[in-house]
Parts: structure tokens; C-alpha cells; sequence
């Protein structure tokens, strides 16, 4: 081979590497704080047999598993150190590392409402600059939390109602005057038999799935809250990706959370089973129920404020009513 022809096969391989660089796969390793057959992990389910499907020779999925292989608590921790590149979770269950993360729950706007007003960026931002991972999709969005109870209430007052909580919504139970308590989800089912509890705060979909039904009498209404979840990924990961890929990712994201327009209905499809299992509605009044909203609002943003005084004032103006 001459001079000549070595300079041009040269030549090629520096024009070529970059485009055999651009086209390799990435595997992104990802978890689930949600069990397979349960409604919140559903979503997620569609969106990495979309992605796999669709992304080959681009971007694929391995699913390590649910609940079983990470704690949901400790998700966060993995999604920030790289163990896991992209995590099916809730910013609830990281707001140790995130406490500005309960806005995503407080907030009466849609995602599309958020990207546009610009709260999606000050939320990935922040979960950037204190966790290293992105906001990158909402997986649920237009489904309220309720109150669930064996013991009818006709007020906002809840005095002596043992109910189990979490966190994000520990304030406004406190605020009812019910008696909040820290149960695992595995354990409700019990706490609801053994009369350790009263009653518990959970989404208006998902119930079935653990059982529930068969220890509930009746679900307050109106709801109260928006039920977040959502996907985040290592920042270091989204990072690493070419221009191509994340082009990929970000269009599976734009589709996955169309999905979210057929929450409302979900809800109302739910609660049609619920009463079907004997699960009665009870309506407050029109005046007790704003009263029992305007509470868990007021609860929620006063216990965010607390943790994060700096950031209050812009997440409401980005979240906020």
C-alpha cells in the first residue's frame, strides 16, 4: 500500500469513529420503588418497553428490579451515586436529599403547565445541584391523595382518628387534628385489622393492589394534593449521552407523559370499584370541603417553608394556585 492510499484509509477512519461512536448502544441499569404489578409502576412499565423497542443500536433499559432490589427510601441515594442510572420513584421518597421536592406534590398544575412556566426547571435544578440527578419525566399527574377511614367524619375535624401517613402530608393530618402515624405499606393491612390504625392517606388509585379494600369503609372526598410520580436520572449518566440519544430519551419522555391525560379517568374508574367493594364516598359539605383543601394547602406550604425558607417563595410562584 502506498503513501498515498494509507493517508486515505487514515483519513476514513477519522471521519468514520465519530459516527461508530455516536451510534453505540447505551444500557442505562434502572429500578423501580414500585412493585410489577402495581398501578404506579405501570407507567413505567410502558415507557421502557417503549424504549427498548424502539431504541436499539441507541439506548436500552435493564430493569434490575422493584422494591425488593433497592428500599424506596434509599433509591434516591443510589440514583445520586450512579448505582442505578434511572430510577421509577416518587421525590417524596428522596426529600431528605430534595426537601423542595414535596412542591411536585403540592402543586394543582400539570407537568405541561410546569415546563412552560418554568417550574420543571427550577425543580430539575435543584435536584441537580443538591441530589446529581434530573428530573426527566412525570409518570403520574392529575391524581389527588384521599383519606380513607373505617370511622365516619362529617368536618374537618378529625380528633382522634389514628391515621397512617407519610411526610408529605403528615402537616395537614396534624392540621385535621387526626394522629398521624409512620406505618410501611406492608403493614397497613394489619395496623387496619388490629385497630392500630384508623385509616391512612393514600392515592384515589392503587388500593387493590395491596389489599386494602378488604379493610376500608370509606374514602373521604374531595382529595387533596397531586400525586407525584416521577423519573429521575443520574446526572452523570444523562451527561455521558450523545446528542442523538438524549433527542431519543427526551421524545419517549414527551410520549409517556401524554399518557397522563387519562389519569382523571383512571381515578373515577377506580372509585367505581371501590364502591363496588363496599367502599362508600363521603361527600363533605360544599363549605367543609373547601375548608378541609385549603387546609391541606396551607399545611403543606407552611411545612415547606420551614425546611427551606430560601426557596419557598419561588417554588409558590411556580407551583403555588
Amino acid at each position: 500500500m502506498n503513501n498515498k492510499s494509507k493517508k486515505l484509509l487514515c483519513g476514513s477512519f477519522l471521519v468514520l469513529s465519530p459516527m461508530m461512536a455516536q451510534a453505540a448502544e447505551v444500557t442505562l441499569k434502572a429500578v423501580s420503588a414500585f412493585g410489577p404489578d402495581t398501578y404506579f409502576n405501570q407507567r413505567f412499565a410502558q415507557f421502557v418497553e417503549k424504549v427498548n423497542a424502539e431504541g436499539k443500536g441507541l439506548v436500552q433499559i435493564n430493569l434490575i428490579g422493584g422494591p425488593e432490589a433497592i428500599p424506596p427510601f434509599e433509591i434516591g441515594n443510589a440514583v445520586r451515586a450512579g448505582i442505578v442510572d434511572i430510577a421509577n420513584t416518587t421525590g417524596v421518597f428522596h426529600a431528605n436529599m430534595v426537601p423542595e421536592t414535596l412542591a411536585m406534590t403540592l402543586t394543582n398544575k400539570s407537568m405541561a403547565e410546569l415546563r412552560e412556566n418554568g417550574g420543571h426547571a427550577l425543580m430539575d435544578k435543584l435536584h441537580r445541584d443538591k441530589a446529581n440527578m434530573l428530573w426527566l419525566a412525570r409518570l403520574s399527574d392529575g391524581i389527588q391523595y384521599h383519606v380513607y377511614t373505617n370511622k365516619e367524619v362529617d368536618s374537618t375535624n378529625f380528633s382522634g382518628l389514628k391515621l397512617r401517613s407519610v411526610p408529605v402530608y403528615r402537616p395537614f393530618f396534624q392540621a385535621l387534628e387526626a394522629t398521624p402515624l409512620q406505618v410501611a405499606p406492608g403493614e397497613v393491612f394489619t395496623a387496619l385489622e388490629r385497630g392500630v390504625v384508623d385509616g391512612y392517606g393514600w392515592p384515589a388509585t392503587g388500593i387493590f393492589d395491596l389489599g386494602w379494600q378488604e379493610k376500608t369503609a370509606y374514602r373521604v372526598e374531595p382529595g387533596f394534593y397531586n400525586v407525584e410520580i416521577s423519573l429521575f436520572m443520574n446526572q452523570d449518566s444523562w451527561s455521558k449521552l450523545d446528542d442523538e440519544q438524549r433527542e431519543f430519551l427526551n421524545k419517549q419522555v414527551a410520549w409517556v407523559e401524554s399518557l397522563n391525560a387519562k389519569a382523571a379517568q383512571n381515578a373515577e374508574l377506580e372509585k367505581q370499584k371501590q364502591a363496588e367493594a363496599g367502599i362508600q364516598a363521603i361527600e363533605l359539605s360544599p363549605e367543609q370541603g373547601k375548608r378541609f383543601q385549603q387546609l391541606s394547602q396551607q399545611a403543606g406550604w407552611q411545612a415547606l417553608e420551614q425546611i427551606s425558607p430560601k426557596q419557598v417563595g419561588e417554588l409558590k410562584a411556580h407551583f403555588g394556585s
